[in-house]
């Protein structure tokens, strides 16, 4: 099982914000921002509700962007970013929720849904996830407005989405013994052994590809107004969200940072525009195919191959696979039997692994072995890492069929040269899914039939 990370959808996002992360955060939106006929929140009472846009014949309406925006604002305060301009944020939601959208058509055209007991899980992960229970998370929601109907139809959407994703998306990344090689040879062959990590924050003005001199002239000039403000000390999470139209690498919660990577995962333009450059400096004006890019250089980091440790998990499971002779619910109904006979003293774990499950690690007593992160599926691998030695899950549902986990031990390992191998097949792959991922999104996106709408006079 290989590892891949699904960001919640927008509306998941926001009715969740107050309590997630910001690393869980929106997925980047494929195109560029549109001008969208929105209008910010507003200060007191509801607005009449109209239709700002439409999807393939199926609308978004100005209150969708609101409350969407809201929370988002919400968000940005509950982690003490300065405020957002409504309008922009409103036009970056709506050019999401399109997205979204679309692809959420091409689920239902795919025949692909999640069902209640799918559903629980997502909900009972949240709350653990939250150190809550379920009615205190319903609870934590009510007070922000957001009723269980609507957080669970979130939900649904949120699992729709990952599961077109892994079909598409998932199933087209290959990583080759030849391309690891290569990445390990070009390792060994630099003058420093460490591997090299940054993380740059960017502003981006976009330049269309038929855009006149003229539109390219003010394009440049916004653009180094954006740097003249960075320059004389600016806050540049607050010039990200004035200025970028970048909102296919950060979102707006995150100050335009493109995240801690290797050097090869960033373009060599970059490499070559912020390589003299310490902690906290920015760069000149950097021009490329999208437009103008101001870079900061946010962290710097070196980390060598060889010394690679990690916090590895041994567990064990029983699955279940999903059939027309067993479904979902009644495998998980077995695995919670098997659960309560295990609790009772009245059957083996090992045993039940060896009889029941469907898998090559039955003859292991279902025995997984030792696994370092990557090496699930992340909704296997989130349950397994919210365990106690010893402790057993509940029935979790992953594409696979539906699991019972009990984890037996963790270790802190240093890495073997062929677990190294794996670990750098994790990085490239989940690169290429990054790329492949962009690439479909756009591709759904650009399909769509898309109408923006003005706002009723």
């Amino acid at each position: 099982m290989t590892h891949r990370l699904v960001a919640l959808s927008v509306a998941s996002l926001a009715l969740l914000a107050p309590l997630i992360a910001p690393a869980q955060g929106l997925r980047p939106s494929t195109g560029s921002v549109v001008a969208a006929s929105v209008e910010p929140p507003a200060a007191s009472g509801l607005a009449a509700d109209y239709i700002v846009a439409v999807v393939n014949s199926e609308p978004i309406t100005n209150n969708e962007v609101r409350a969407a925006t809201q929370r988002l604002q919400q968000q940005l305060a509950q982690h003490g970013r300065p405020a957002v301009d409504s309008r922009a944020l409103a036009r970056e939601v709506l050019e999401r929720l399109i997205n979204e959208k679309a692809q959420m058509q091409q689920a239902r055209e795919s025949g692909i849904n999640a069902d209640e007991a799918a559903i629980d899980q997502a909900e009972q992960n949240i709350a653990q996830q939250n150190q809550l229970t379920v009615p205190e998370l319903r609870r934590r929601l009510a007070q922000q407005g957001t009723t269980p109907a609507q957080f669970r139809s979130q939900l649904r959407d949120q699992i729709v989405l990952a599961r077109l994703r892994e079909r598409e998306v998932d199933a087209r990344v290959r990583v080759s013994d030849l391309e690891v090689d290569q990445y390990l040879r070009e390792q060994q062959s630099s003058n420093d052994p460490a591997t090299q990590q940054i993380n740059l924050a960017q502003i981006l003005v976009s330049v269309p590809d038929t855009a006149t001199p003229v539109q390219l002239a003010a394009l440049q000039a916004r653009a180094q107004r954006a740097l003249v403000r960075a320059q004389a000390g600016e806050d540049f999470a607050a010039l990200v969200r004035e200025f970028s139209d970048a909102s296919d690498n950060a979102s707006l919660t995150q100050g335009g940072e493109l995240g801690l990577r290797t050097l090869d995962r960033y373009p060599p333009l970059f490499l070559q525009a912020t390589q003299n450059l310490a902690l906290g400096e920015l760069s000149a004006l950097v021009r490329s195919g999208a437009g103008f890019h101001i870079l900061k250089v946010v962290e710097k980091k070196s980390a060598a191959l060889a010394a690679m440790t990690v916090t590895q998990s041994r567990a064990r499971h029983i699955l279940l696979r999903v059939s027309p002779q067993l479904s979902e619910g009644a495998a998980r109904d077995k695995l919670n039997e098997f659960k309560k006979n295990i609790a009772a003293g009245k059957a083996n774990f090992a045993d039940l692994a060896r009889e029941q499950s469907q898998d090559g690690s039955a003859a292991q007593g279902g025995d997984l072995g030792w696994a370092s992160p990557g090496m699930f599926v992340p909704e296997f691998e989130t349950v397994m890492n919210a365990l106690e030695p010893g402790q057993i899950s509940e029935p979790l549902v992953s594409r696979f069929g539906v699991h019972l986990i009990q984890l037996m031990e963790r270790r802190q390992a240093s890495l073997s040269p062929q677990e190294q191998r794996e670990s750098v097949r994790a990085m490239l792959r989940e690169k290429k899914l990054d790329e492949t991922y962009g690439r479909w999104a756009q591709d759904v996106r650009g399909r769509a039939y898309v109408e923006l709408r003005e706002p009723p006079q």
